[in-house]
């Protein structure tokens, strides 16, 4: 073979999730020489979503079979025995599949509203069977009515593609009193403007407001893998302009008012190896995490009863090429004492955005990039409890290193991208500063050398620290380490039964903080689940 086999065969539309159990791992003497024709169910160290006791109520609100990109619609109705409010309400998928099947990607909206996201794995020829839990209660006002229920995981069956996605999700609402911190008032989508534009009307006592956007680089083109293009002068099978630097932009009535690193998900047909996630995903393939962005600075302007623009786009993507999915929900904290509450946008400072990427030709081509953002951006709203000052302020820095032969037949990235993000509300009291430094970092080689045996060897990480302080004071924190490693060979270009296949993968997942510890690495070999250990 003299080109690179395609590192992620990620196809369809969009949705979501997080835990996943599985069986007791196995003793050494039962693991195979290889990969056969069945392996353990999709399984990650990422601890369940914790559930509050007392009563519960559990909604069914898809059951679905996905075979096309046919999506299923219903409706929810609330839950009639467990009240409107509710201290958490946690979303489930279950889902199987079996035959031969690529990775997917879904989206899951109620009332219009995203809720859920997820890829899926790829499934064994006798069936595999998974589960997703996320906690979704920041979405409660949106269950509080009966809404309109849309998914799809876009798929594709015929004869040689077989598997058939068939999955089931509820809410089970647990009753009890809200936290207000973490339960919005409301929560709104975009509209359309008469010129075609996305646009936001927010109740006029907004004193709060947090956007989330669910993005993802998918659709079977070169943004699947973003991160491993190059740009237009290097010979490389995907270009893109000026390079692989990516950053989400969310802008209000045209001016820049939040940044953000995209995360660097693999799917679990990544790196041209899907032996290296049948049983442990990369971390979030499961769970896509929206990217959120404080826009309470601009609550002063956007409080005026009409229609502002709000607009996402993605820097890098080459003009007029798709493959980015942003939708778009906003969270909105209201003042019940007032009608109206006023306010103002009192700084914003924009850096320049830097992003340079070099190729340097030869037996092994190179592309070196570097990129930088940085925004700051202030504002007050005056309520009901007096003025309350926002200040947010944003750092993105990425760098990689892509290194490839000719033919692709060695092809390798190591990349690192931050994400420091400070948000200080001052009003009555001490001002109280929430820090986010996130790290997201990929360093892997796909080789294809002799009789066509292609060997990938991969190790991500998942990495964030919280601090919050009250008047200089530290009031909480919290640590997360999510670091997944993994070696897979097989022959290429052959029939399954032919590829004789080996991989092992192991994830470590690790959360410290001062509300807890929870410390748990999971280990497979040849599709074997062998280790399942818990240090806290």
């Amino acid at each position: 073979m003299k080109r690179r086999i395609v590192m992620s065969m990620l196809a369809g539309a969009t949705l979501l999730a997080s835990t996943l159990l599985g069986a007791g791992p196995a003793r050494a003497a039962d693991v195979p020489a290889e990969f056969g024709t069945d392996w353990h169910d999709p399984v990650t160290a990422a601890p369940p979503v914790t559930r509050p006791g007392g009563r519960s109520c559990e909604v069914t609100v898809a059951r679905a079979q996905f075979r096309d990109f046919t999506p299923y619609r219903g409706t929810y109705t609330p839950p009639g025995d467990c009240g409107d409010r509710w201290s958490k309400v946690v979303l489930r998928l279950d889902g199987k599949v079996k035959g031969r099947q690529y990775d997917r990607l879904g989206y899951l909206r109620v009332g219009g509203v995203e809720i859920f996201r997820t890829s899926t794995p790829q499934p064994s020829p006798d069936g595999i069977e998974w589960s997703v839990e996320k906690d979704v209660t920041r979405y409660s006002d949106t269950f509080r009515g009966r809404r309109d229920v849309e998914m799809l995981i876009g798929n594709v069956v015929d004869d040689t593609y077989t598997g058939v996605l068939d999955v089931n999700v509820t809410l089970t609402f647990h009753q009890g009193r809200p936290d207000g911190k973490n339960s919005p008032d409301r929560v709104l989508t975009l509209g359309r403007g008469t010129d075609g534009a996305t646009t936001l009307t927010t109740p006029r006592n907004s004193e709060r407001l947090v956007a989330e956007v669910y993005a993802t680089g998918s659709g079977g083109g070169c943004e699947e893998y973003w991160y491993l293009t190059v740009p237009d002068a290097a010979p490389y099978s995907c270009k893109a302009g000026q390079g692989p630097y990516r950053e989400v932009q969310i802008s209000v009535d045209g001016r820049l008012a939040g940044i953000a690193a995209p995360f660097p998900t693999v799917w679990t047909g990544g790196w041209s190896n899907p032996f290296l996630w049948y049983v442990i995903p990369g971390p979030r393939a499961f769970d896509i995490k929206p990217i959120t962005y404080d826009l309470t600075p601009f609550a002063g302007l956007l409080n005026d009863g009409r229609p502002h623009r709000v607009e996402v786009s993605v820097v890098g993507v080459p003009e007029g090429q798709t493959g980015w999915s942003t939708p778009v929900n906003v969270l909105v904290w209201q003042d019940e004492q007032r009608a109206h509450v006023p306010g103002k946008l009192t700084a914003h400072r924009a850096g320049d955005l830097a992003d340079s990427s070099s190729y340097t030709p030869g037996s092994e081509h190179r592309v070196d990039t570097e990129g930088a953002h940085r925004l700051t951006v202030a504002g007050y709203v005056d309520t009901s409890h007096g003025r309350v000052t926002t200040t947010v302020a944003r750092s993105l820095a990425h760098t990689s290193e892509h290194r490839w032969t000719d033919g692709e037949t060695t092809d390798a990235l190591e990349a690192t991208w931050t994400d420091d993000e400070s948000v200080t509300v001052g009003g009555r009291g001490p001002a109280h500063t929430t820090r986010t430094h996130r790290t997201n970092t990929m360093d892997g080689t796909t080789t294809l050398g002799t009789g066509d045996r292609l060997r990938t060897v991969l190790t991500l990480g998942d990495r964030a620290t919280a601090v919050e302080t009250r008047g200089g004071r530290r009031t909480a924190w919290s640590r997360l380490d999510d670091s997944y490693t993994g070696e897979a060979t097989y022959t290429a270009n052959v029939p399954r039964d032919q590829r004789h296949a080996v991989g092992t993968t192991r994830e470590r997942y690790r959360l410290h903080g001062s509300h807890g510890c929870y410390d748990r690495t999971l280990t497979t070999v040849q599709g074997v689940l062998t280790g399942d250990r818990r240090r806290c």
